[in-house]
């Protein structure tokens, strides 16, 4: 069993800054893919960033890259979304989520947080 805990979401105006944060706890993490999910109102959960537990190779969807960027720290069991030039459309709530699949696949991660909101005004 993984325990996920997300922060760091708020309200943020249009081309500002977030950094997400999600704390993880339980089984040993070294071959899991750490992942970032979004669900915007009215949408369904999609895939936004992840990256390998072990060694740091990382993934993103089109509509983020080259503005989000993933990390992790390993002695803090702790990954995270740093968000730049954020854009209405990237308010949604974020889920931090843990698979062993390295995808794009929303069904694939097995363990999920609570959530974050973020909210992005125009």
């Amino acid at each position: 069993q993984v325990q996920l805990v997300e922060s760091g979401g708020g309200l943020v105006q249009a081309g500002g800054s977030l950094r997400l944060s999600c704390a993880a706890s339980g089984r040993t993490l070294s071959t899991y893919v750490m992942g970032w999910l979004r669900q915007a109102p009215g949408k369904e959960r999609e895939f936004v960033a992840a990256i390998m537990w072990s060694g740091g190779r990382t993934l993103y969807a089109d509509s983020v890259k080259g503005r989000f960027t993933i990390s992790r720290d390993n002695a803090k069991n702790t990954v995270y979304l740093q968000m730049n030039s954020l854009k209405p459309e990237d308010t949604a709530v974020y889920y931090c989520a843990v698979g062993r699949v390295w995808t794009m696949t929303v069904n694939t991660y097995n363990y999920w947080g609570q959530g974050t909101r973020v909210t992005v005004s125009s």
